[in-house]
């Protein structure tokens, strides 16, 4: 195995070229904050269990495809579906360089049902990790009460992709975020908004009331309701 004589360098390497082929937001943690107690979802060891680090990638979805809802939510499914493949295409590039230095790379899926495929785990609606806490721990934002990211420039309208790997990359310095965003303590704006009731204001999530709606009432289209009522 190769070893990287500049890590900050070689990190700043592959954000450059993950925002030259089009994405908006990069950041990178080392795969032990999925230790920290607060943390409840699966870890990344469980997926290569000689990983080092989880480098997240998003693309900001589009607002027009937020502000059409309800009634645009087939446009709205697209164009996630659209920021999906775009940030594949970029992770594919980013995983391909990791590898072309003598590490391993693989790329975490974006959701738990796309393009008729099942990711996440039937009976618990849980991914293999959590994109979101990585995102969370790597500076790019923290939590909703909606459960959704929360970026400085972007908000909720985010779509996200992740890339775990062995090889040492470079993360964030300094304090920590809180974990729940503090604008959403008095808000409740994405709790009210929700037609499924799958969140409440204790920050408690019903999965299954999201997936039944998603995938009975609407068919398989997504929802984007507390997307949409969020002020960030």
């Amino acid at each position: 195995m190769n070893t990287i004589a500049n890590i900050g360098a070689y990190t700043g390497q592959l954000h450059k070229t993950a925002f030259d082929m089009g994405a908006d937001r990069f950041g990178v943690n080392d795969v032990q904050c999925f230790e920290d107690p607060e943390y409840t979802g699966n870890r990344p060891l469980d997926i290569m269990e000689d990983a080092r680090s989880v480098l997240v990638l998003g693309v900001a979805v589009p607002r027009g495809s937020i502000e059409s809802l309800p009634r645009g939510r087939a446009e709205y499914t697209n164009t996630l579906m659209a920021g999906t493949a775009t940030i594949r295409v970029i992770a594919y590039r980013l995983a391909r360089m990791i590898e072309k230095e003598g590490y391993k790379a693989t790329i975490i899926p974006t959701e738990g049902s796309e393009f008729g495929y099942w990711y996440a785990d039937r009976e618990t609606l849980m991914a293999g990790m959590s994109i979101k806490y990585a995102a969370y721990r790597a500076g790019l934002g923290n939590y909703g009460l909606n459960h959704l990211l929360i970026t400085d420039e972007f908000g909720t309208r985010v779509r996200m992709t992740a890339i775990l790997t062995d090889a040492p990359l470079k993360g964030p310095e300094g304090p920590r975020r809180p974990l729940l965003n503090e604008d959403c303590k008095d808000c409740m704006k994405c709790v009210e908004a929700c037609p499924a009731a799958a969140f409440t204001a204790d920050g408690t999530i019903h999965r299954q009331r999201c997936a039944e709606y998603m995938f009975q009432a609407l068919g398989g289209l997504r929802c984007g309701l507390c997307i949409k009522a969020c002020p960030k």
